[in-house]
């Protein structure tokens, strides 16, 4: 079994409360889920509204599927207008590592 998990700092456009921030977070996040089958969340800079934390998950059979899908979440985030990455950083590792 192979675990992977992409995590994004990300500056996000004209926002100007925590209110609109989660606006434009969530259907992000709900995408990534809908789209993927995966677990995603908001996972950082929960009190700065102009920045956010965005983890996601996901555990397969193989390592090259792992690592497509962790690309294929990076491109759709990469893909919003709204959302600028700062950084990603991704893993992938084995059960058989732990």
């Amino acid at each position: 079994m192979w675990i992977g998990w992409i995590e994004f700092d990300v500056l996000l456009g004209d926002v100007h409360s925590l209110k609109e921030k989660r606006s434009v977070i969530r259907p992000v996040i709900a995408e990534i889920k809908r789209k993927y089958s995966v677990s995603a969340a908001e996972v950082g800079n929960h009190d700065l509204h102009r920045r956010a934390g965005i983890g996601a998950g996901v555990v397969g059979p193989d390592q090259r599927h792992v690592a497509d899908v962790l690309d294929s979440i990076e491109h759709l985030v990469a893909r919003r207008p709204e959302i600028e990455i700062n950084s990603a950083r991704r893993r992938v590792v084995s059960s058989e590592d732990f």
